[in-house]
């Protein structure tokens, strides 16, 4: 679930950085196979400083209102985008911050988890953006392994069209919190008509059955 307002902010500043991205007739095609008429890209966010403190206030009030800091030992960012949001978040929340790879590194400790964590903590996950979850089971996994308490996860945007992304985090135990989907996304396009209408409603045909969009675009569906 987003908050209204800190959605179409977030999706408002994603635009204003071109972090998002339409593009119907040229569909993306991502590592998996799938090919979508949309792709964000948050990485962009650590190159402006005004908005990305704007985001990590956001992110900082929707944490202390949907989990609340006293319910918080600690921030880990996944390996790599999650890490300088963790450390921002960390910073805002005055809590340690921890980060998770994606497998042990191949020499020293054989660390997973990097950072001092003593065992029973109550850690957040933080990622930039959430599709399927896959990345996020797997650091949630390294996570608990080392000792570490975890019922949440943040990213700053979530596709928010594949049931899997939340309900396989669910199944585990996690809720997972975003400020903003591609709903919202679409929703600050169309208000500040930023593409023509047969574009954005390409888009809302691909977010409304994304599967169905893959067989007419000869995509791999999930």
């Amino acid at each position: 679930m987003t908050d209204s307002s800190a959605a179409q902010e977030t999706a408002r500043i994603l635009w204003q950085i071109k972090a998002v991205n339409f593009s119907p007739d040229k569909p993306f095609t991502f590592t998996s196979g799938r090919r979508s008429p949309v792709y964000v890209d948050c990485r962009k966010i650590i190159s402006f400083p005004k908005e990305r403190g704007r985001l990590m206030d956001l992110g900082t009030a929707l944490i202390e209102r949907e989990i609340g800091r006293g319910n918080l030992d600690a921030i880990a960012g996944g390996e790599t985008a999650g890490i300088p949001f963790a450390a921002w978040l960390a910073e805002r929340l005055d809590l340690p911050m921890l980060y998770v790879r994606k497998k042990p590194k191949g020499f020293g400790r054989m660390a997973q988890i990097e950072g001092d964590m003593p065992e029973g903590w109550r850690v957040l996950l933080v990622e930039d953006l959430a599709t399927d979850a896959g990345s996020k089971l797997a650091f949630v996994k390294a996570l608990r392994e080392a000792g570490a308490k975890v019922a949440d996860c943040f990213v700053i945007f979530h596709y928010g069209i594949f049931p899997a992304s939340t309900e396989s985090l669910k199944a585990i135990g996690v809720r997972l919190h975003a400020l903003a989907t591609w709903r919202d996304a679409l929703a600050e396009a169309r208000r500040g008509k930023l593409f023509d209408a047969r574009s954005l409603d390409q888009v809302e045909s691909f977010l409304d059955d994304p599967d169905g969009w893959q067989a007419k675009h000869g995509g791999a569906a999930s």
